[in-house]
């Protein structure tokens, strides 16, 4: 089901800095991890979408998860942004 939200959603961001950075903006609805990616890149955007209260998804795979955001290599992370 993720990899299909992800699919659909009309605005992304995708990698780790621009996540991240979205986050703190708050501009952004729920958040996707791969849980292949790096440990430490991946527990800093887990924790700050606690913190700001962002539902996260772990997915299984950086492949599937870039393939999913319309790019030809894995992504470790990509958020839907918040409409409107």
């Amino acid at each position: 089901m993720s990899y299909e939200k992800v699919e659909w959603a009309k605005e992304l961001t995708i990698g780790i800095n621009q996540t991240t950075k979205a986050i703190e903006h708050g501009l952004i609805e729920e958040v996707f991890l791969a849980k292949d990616a790096d440990r430490r890149l991946i527990q800093k955007i887990a924790l700050l979408c606690k913190e700001k209260g962002v539902p996260v998804n772990f997915v299984d795979s950086m492949k599937r998860l870039g393939k999913a955001c319309g790019i030809q290599v894995g992504a470790a992370a990509c958020a839907i942004k918040k409409s409107g």
